[in-house]
């Protein structure tokens, strides 16, 4: 398969501003663009997709939220031009998951629209930050640096941010408390093999463990509710497409929640899919885990204590992902 030629490093700062430009009208897209509106997060959001009809009625659309949102917000059919004085280019076109279909099944059908698209995003000189949300999420974050040649702190994937979410909520509803108040992550990959950490997490700054220690005096099965848990929040995309379709709230959100962290300059810890350089003895793969975000990117990623099972685990995920890279002729 034949991929981007990629250029030299850029030598400049990411591009100001906080003009956004979403590549894919689709479900997720359109969430993400709604939810951008509503909190007010960009004054131009330009929205490129194959299906021009589309597009302009998703830009029509969006637009008559805008008096509701309080703001002054441009939306426009874009073009790729639009990605010159873009900050932020999020990518959610690609091939859906179907139902039955891991995400890693998506991997060859999705890296050649990536490539096509790359190829214009980089024709017409974009510098700013690349989010990526089209699974295989961690691959194809992968192979948007390899296909643009941007910096590795400029592009991220959604990673494990949803997940993360998704496991807050169930353990928020099984402890009666809100997710809010509960801090865990799940990281690795977004997809099967990925794993909660409850050796470092907490709730309401209580330790997990300690939680679950005193939970077991009343309840003797609480490791296998946890565990029953954990698999609801791994497998919650395929149940909820097998019911409607697609998932779009959730990720819309997520991505938001990504796009303020980097155009408010938050220095937040957030579980993207960020470049691994020695974090947990492994390099050169993107993989969900604790990053901070700011405006010009990723500033660091968050490498977690995690105990020997969990480590394990990771590793494994991780592997999975190299595999993946391997087979896919995104090194050669």
């Amino acid at each position: 398969m034949t991929q981007a030629a990629r250029p030299a490093t850029h030598p400049t700062a990411p591009t100001h501003g906080n003009k956004i430009v979403l590549i894919g009208a689709g479900a997720v897209g359109i969430a993400y663009a709604y939810a951008l509106l509503n909190q007010g997060l960009t004054d131009h959001l330009a929205i490129i997709d194959l299906d021009e009809e589309m597009a302009w009625a998703q830009v029509e659309d969006l637009s008559h939220s805008v008096p509701f949102s309080g703001q002054n917000i441009q939306v426009t059919v874009g073009t790729y031009a639009d990605c010159r004085d873009a900050a932020i280019v999020v990518n959610c076109a690609g091939v859906a998951q179907r139902e039955g279909e891991t995400r890693l099944d998506l991997v060859a059908r999705n890296i050649a629209i990536f490539d096509a698209i790359n190829r214009q995003v980089m024709d017409n000189g974009f510098n700013g930050i690349y989010l990526v949300a089209t699974n295989p999420v961690d691959v194809l974050s992968y192979a948007t640096w390899k296909q643009t040649g941007l910096p590795a702190a400029q592009v991220i994937g959604s990673g494990t941010v949803l997940d993360t979410a998704r496991w807050r909520h169930n353990l928020g509803r099984y402890f009666d408390i809100a997710p809010s108040a509960v801090h865990a992550y799940v990281i690795g990959e977004h997809g099967d093999s990925e794993l909660p950490v409850l050796s470092s997490g907490s709730i309401a700054g209580v330790p997990i463990p300690r939680i679950v220690e005193k939970e077991a005096e009343k309840d003797p099965h609480v490791h296998e509710r946890i565990d029953e848990m954990f698999r609801a929040t791994r497998d919650a995309a395929y149940d909820i497409i097998r019911r409607k379709g697609n998932t779009s709230y959730g990720i819309g959100s997520a991505l938001a929640r990504i796009t303020r962290a980097i155009l408010r300059n938050e220095d937040v810890a957030l579980p993207v899919s960020a470049l691994l350089q020695g974090e947990y003895a492994r390099d050169d793969v993107f993989i969900g885990t604790p990053t901070i975000l700011n405006r010009g990117g990723v500033r660091n990623v968050v490498e977690l204590r995690l105990d020997p099972g969990e480590f394990a685990r990771f590793d494994a995920s991780a592997a999975t992902l190299r595999r993946v890279i391997e087979d896919s002729g995104l090194e050669a």
